[in-house]
């Protein structure tokens, strides 16, 4: 039966960008349908502002870290502007004009699904049809059962990365990503900030010694912070919103931000309609191929509930574009890499000691004080701080997990990330030469100390 469309993507967030792209540089008939803004949430409300703001505060701490430097200035109006400069003022226009060019449909609308055989939606008051419907719908902030939360002023992701002046007082609900990204910047800003954490450490999916680095780090920051407490109830008083907490301790805030996770976005998209239903945690389950049935639906990002990252989201979309015209890949998800921008920056990638150990991996770990042990870290500041974390495979010889906090964490973790992902053999690892001197020579050093 003839279609409107090749492919019709619901969703205009990273994942849904790259698919559209590549699936019209492949010659098909493609329509992208997004409600809200193309570029979706990372490019206006997470990834892009958080990282933008956060590199001033950054900057300014490396600077008096540095020998013969004094310590800038901040300049809020500036990198506020800045910041709205890179969200581009909340205007998707050139976006829209940009996919039209390259030869997609835009429709700016909800897209709700009304049929399949082919796959039918309603966008925009009318009917479309398509052979392979794509949903990157993406997710949004986790609203904790906390009591009066409706009464007082609380900010999700997007509240806060596009805020207009900073709060005196901010209490962060979660101390993942969001909590310890967004509470380092308000704190840096000159807010008083308290992270109320309901498991034992921060970053409690990370290897625990990650955690405590990490708070130790905050602590450092004028940051209080609340480990295996929780919110139970909040309340106005006058000025003042009071968060109580399940050890009958109250703190005072301005504000409280919300960073206690994300639900993929899947409630109003017309699912049972069509016989889809999605699983427990609002997710569409999807194969290998990031197939969701054999008739040609598909997903891809945050609605699929697989590592609710950007790099993910674009990494699938790469796998359905490319099956649909014809090349089939197949998923891989070992070693993605994890990074929390604060500063120093905090990276992991592959498994952590808890992890292996459930799989029953014979695990050999080291950990290396980077201070202690290279040169790098006292050219790049007065006082260094900074630790290398790895995890083997004692009978493969391989490593399976690594974790980092200190500075540029980011960029030289996907070293261990291919090494993961490839297999690399220890006595590889072993065998390398590290330009001198760069924080990279610490996997060396590292490799060097695993019992195996």
């Amino acid at each position: 039966m003839p279609t409107d469309f090749d492919v019709i993507v619901i969703g205009a967030g990273p994942g849904g960008e790259v698919a559209v792209s590549r699936l019209v540089a492949g010659g098909l008939r493609v329509a992208l349908v997004e409600r809200e803004l193309i570029g979706g949430e990372c490019a206006y409300w997470a990834c892009i502002p958080s990282k933008t703001l956060l590199r001033p505060p950054e900057a300014r701490a490396e600077a008096a870290g540095a020998a013969g430097l004094s310590t800038p200035e901040q300049d809020w109006p500036a990198l506020r502007d800045y910041r709205d400069y890179m969200i581009r003022h909340l205007d998707d226009a050139a976006q829209i004009d940009g996919y039209r060019e390259q030869g997609a449909t835009v429709i700016k609308a909800a897209a709700r699904l009304t049929g399949r055989g082919p796959w039918r939606i309603e966008a925009d008051g009318r009917q479309i049809t398509t052979e392979h419907l794509v949903i990157a719908t993406g997710s949004e902030a986790l609203r904790p059962p906390i009591d009066g939360l409706d009464q007082v002023e609380v900010w999700t992701n997007r509240e806060a990365t596009t805020l207009r002046e900073i709060p005196r007082r901010a209490v962060m609900i979660g101390g993942s990503a969001v909590g310890v990204e967004l509470g380092q910047f308000l704190a840096r800003m000159g807010s008083q900030v308290t992270i109320v954490q309901r498991g034992q450490r921060l970053l409690d999916r990370e290897e625990h010694r990650l955690g405590e680095l990490v708070a130790d780090r905050l602590g450092k920051d004028g940051i209080d912070v609340r480990v295996g407490r929780q919110a139970t109830a909040v309340r106005q008083e006058g000025d003042d919103t009071v968060v109580e907490l399940d050890d009958s301790s109250r703190v005072h805030t301005d504000v409280m931000v919300l960073g206690a996770g994300r639900r993929p976005r899947t409630g109003d998209l017309g699912l049972d309609a069509v016989g889809i239903r999605a699983n427990d945690r609002g997710a569409l389950d999807v194969d290998m191929h990031c197939r969701v049935t054999d008739d040609g639906l598909w997903a891809l990002g945050d609605v699929t509930g697989i590592a609710l990252f950007t790099h993910v989201a674009q990494y699938q979309a790469r796998v359905v574009a490319d099956t649909i015209l014809g090349t089939p890949r197949r998923a891989d998800y070992t070693a993605i890499p994890r990074v929390v921008f604060a500063q120093p920056e905090i990276a992991a990638v592959g498994l952590t000691g808890e992890q292996a150990r459930e799989q029953g991996i014979n695990l050999a770990t080291s950990e290396l004080d980077l201070a202690a042990s290279l040169a790098r870290p006292w050219t790049y500041e007065t006082e260094p701080t900074g630790h290398l974390g790895l995890l083997a495979d004692r009978e493969r010889r391989i490593l399976v997990g690594a974790w980092a906090i200190a500075p540029q964490a980011g960029e030289w973790i996907h070293q261990a990330a291919l090494a993961i992902r490839a297999q690399i053999p220890i006595d590889t690892l072993l065998d390398q030469v590290a330009q001198f001197p760069t924080y990279s020579e610490a996997y060396l050093k590292a490799t060097e100390r695993l019992d195996l």
